[in-house]
């Protein structure tokens, strides 16, 4: 990989993780629960823009930041990574003009099942707190699907009206991760 394409990736990692903490207080009700979509959405584009690795590795980075601000909690974490390594596996498995929904897709199968599942089996017992698998399927499902959707409807415009430029290639800005 050429260093001018990891330097592009590095900016816009960074950028995905400033968008997903300084919009973190971003919510609103659904039902009794309050949504936080943003980090989903920033797990979709960074999915379809960066792929697998760099978009789980934006996940983890905003988690951190956002536990450390004290904006977040530890459930952060698997309600984040996961969704985002699948998100861009996501984009991955569909053609350029499905990219979006593929990783919208992913992303929701990887926060409500697999990280759900982390939280449940792991970080609820780590800080002393039991908290069911389905509680926390439904929980993350009320924050992830909006934020899928808003992240795939992102992704899907910026594509239409070229906003990204040169960052438009099948399987975003460069093939290896």
């Amino acid at each position: 990989m050429m260093i001018h394409e990891t330097t592009k990736k590095l900016a816009l990692a960074g950028l995905m993780v400033g968008i997903a903490v300084g919009l973190s207080g971003f919510w609103f009700p659904l039902g009794p629960a309050k949504c936080y979509p943003i980090q989903h959405g920033v797990n979709v584009l960074a999915g379809v823009l960066l792929g697998p690795w760099w978009a789980a590795g934006c996940a983890a980075a905003g988690s951190a930041i956002r536990v450390a601000m004290g904006t977040g909690t530890l459930f952060a974490f698997p309600g984040s990574i996961p969704g985002a390594l699948m998100a861009g596996l996501g984009a991955r498995l569909f053609s350029s003009s499905r990219q979006p929904l593929g990783a919208a897709a992913g992303e929701v199968i990887g926060t409500c099942m697999v990280g759900a599942y982390l939280a449940s089996a792991v970080v609820g017992p780590a800080i002393g707190k039991d908290v069911s698998f389905p509680f926390l399927a439904l929980g993350f499902a009320a924050s992830s699907v909006p934020g899928s959707l808003l992240g795939a409807l992102t992704a899907h415009r910026a594509r239409k009206k070229e906003v990204l430029g040169d960052l438009r290639r099948p399987h975003g800005v460069c093939e290896d991760n």
